[in-house]
């Protein structure tokens, strides 16, 4: 059996506690007759690394005078990738199977059912892979929940429906990515209370970091921080961050050794090397490289376009060189006082042609002169170069626009237009009346992020063009990106000072161009799958 070398317990131990060997040993063996389940490592023996016996060690050796553990919270905070899941689940089955309480109730909690799931799915196999638990536990996996048949204790997935889960007699509670969590509800009813008639409760608290600075999981952030640096002292807490310092060069392998300890284990160098290598080249990327790779905390939203690879793209088009061509549409309406865009992108027919990107915007004309006057944006200007166009009345005529798409139909083939279903009913029974294929375009992670990471690709590789239009760089330019906790991002309108209509337009149309257009041999999203930069 391999143990740790040179061990010491935590410095957060009390002078009145005490070490006790021999449960620290019986832990680590424990998780040591486990087995992992991902990758090439499946079906190995879990033989922790060396971070994670130290934890294990301390969270279950170190004990108070009444020989109950010292610790009921453990916050460990690490970066993606470092065998987190499969810690949570050993210990949420150490908990259950090898903490001798009887009736204990252990819970899987996250963010939603979901992800809790994953640490839970992680457990199953934990345990069909290991004969002597195998025999012990009793699968209900309808309801989430393994049952250890002789203490008659229980490990159960719980959703984040918090105000179900008054009146739980917790003995354990394995909290995934708690960064994630929508507000502090469930956090609450978990950890306050819950445990009390229970001799030794521990609430083992697992995560990457986030971005939300007003969440529950920045304010335990904050409280392991305060005792790792000795402002305040909580004996019954124990605090572990991974993670490189705000000001520390995120670029320095060094520093990617402090964020990472399994680097070279379960993570290869040489991963995110090339991950640090997208996040030079992408201020968003550099976002999700900091957070999910150095575990640090950092903005939800970033500056997302890096401007002077953009221009690097304004290869003069032709719009006569595009007549007859397939071409896709996107359909962003706003409101009807504010900015229309219609962008039509024409796929590549062969490998090396670029995606031409075509945009149209419209505003009321009754307005332009007030709008200029208070966004200091030159409105007026771009209409008269004829970048933009106005339409009668204090509000966009929708009549109009549809009279324009329709027009360019007969000189470009559009196969399809995608549009945000928000405010487009009316309009789009119309251009559906006059014979174009309408489909409609979610505006979240799931249908945003993979032609919004496609457009940087495309746009660093300088495979598009889209001669210079000023309207559509200005909106360009005006992105901010929101990422969530899968590193999904998507435009965020809320965040983006100024309008991103056209840039909107534009990543529905390249979506449809992509997954449906050209003479490629099909979509890229089929060749290759979705993009993770």
């Amino acid at each position: 059996m391999r143990y740790l070398d040179n061990y010491q317990p935590t410095p957060f131990k009390q002078k009145t506690s005490i070490f006790d060997q021999n449960r620290a040993d019986l832990a680590v063996s424990f998780i040591n007759c486990l087995k992992h389940t991902k990758g090439q490592w499946h079906g190995q023996p879990f033989e922790l690394i060396d971070w994670q016996e130290q934890i294990i060690r301390d969270v279950f050796g170190i004990l108070k005078p009444n020989q109950a553990r010292q610790f009921n919270t453990a916050y460990v905070e690490i970066s993606k990738k470092q065998g987190k899941s499969e810690l949570a689940a050993a210990v949420a089955l150490l908990l259950t199977c090898g903490d001798y309480e009887h009736g204990g109730e252990i819970y899987g909690c996250a963010s939603d059912r979901q992800q809790a799931s994953i640490v839970f799915d992680v457990a199953v196999d934990m345990v069909d892979q290991c004969p002597a638990l195998k025999s012990r536990i009793k699968p209900v996996l309808s309801q989430k929940r393994l049952i250890y048949k002789p203490l008659g204790s229980f490990y159960q997935v719980l959703s984040a429906e918090a105000y179900t889960k008054h009146g739980l007699n917790v003995h354990g509670v394995v909290f995934d990515e708690l960064h994630a969590q929508p507000n502090r509800n469930l956090y609450d009813v978990m950890l306050h209370g819950s445990g009390d008639a229970r001799k030794q409760p521990l609430y083992f608290l697992i995560t990457t970091a986030g971005t939300d600075r007003h969440s529950i999981c920045w304010e335990v952030h904050q409280k392991a921080e305060d005792i790792l640096a000795g402002r305040k002292i909580d004996q019954t807490f124990y605090p572990v961050i991974y993670g490189a310092g705000e000001n520390e060069d995120w670029t320095d392998p060094k520093v990617w050794q402090k964020a990472n300890p399994s680097m070279g284990i379960t993570v290869d160098i040489e991963k995110i090397e090339v991950a640090c290598e997208n996040a030079k080249e992408n201020p968003a990327e550099e976002n999700l490289f900091r957070q999910l790779r150095l575990n640090q905390w950092v903005k939800q939203s970033v500056r997302w376009m890096p401007m002077e690879k953009w221009d690097k793209c304004r290869e003069t088009i032709d719009p006569d060189d595009l007549l007859g061509r397939e071409c896709y549409g996107g359909l962003d309406l706003s409101s009807s006082i504010d900015i229309t865009a219609f962008v039509l992108v024409f796929p590549p027919k062969y490998d090396d042609e670029k995606y031409v990107i075509m945009p149209f915007f419209w505003i009321p004309e009754e307005n332009i002169e007030q709008r200029v006057r208070r966004d200091h944006v030159p409105y007026d200007v771009w209409e008269k170069q004829n970048h933009m166009q106005t339409t009668e009345g204090n509000v966009v005529h929708y009549g109009f626009i549809e009279s324009f798409i329709d027009e360019l139909g007969t000189k470009y083939n559009i196969r399809e237009i995608a549009f945000d279903r928000w405010g487009a009913v009316q309009m789009v029974q119309n251009l559906e009346g006059l014979g174009f294929t309408v489909v409609p375009f979610g505006q979240g992670f799931k249908d945003m992020s993979p032609p919004t990471k496609e457009l940087m690709k495309l746009t660093l590789e300088e495979k598009i063009a889209h001669g210079g239009h000023p309207v559509l760089r200005w909106m360009m330019d005006n992105i901010f990106v929101r990422t969530d906790p899968a590193g999904n991002i998507k435009p965020d309108k809320e965040k983006s000072t100024e309008r991103i209509d056209g840039a909107v337009a534009t990543i529905m149309a390249l979506d449809r161009a992509i997954r449906c257009g050209g003479n490629m041999g099909g979509s890229v999203y089929d060749e290759r799958g979705i993009l993770v930069l």
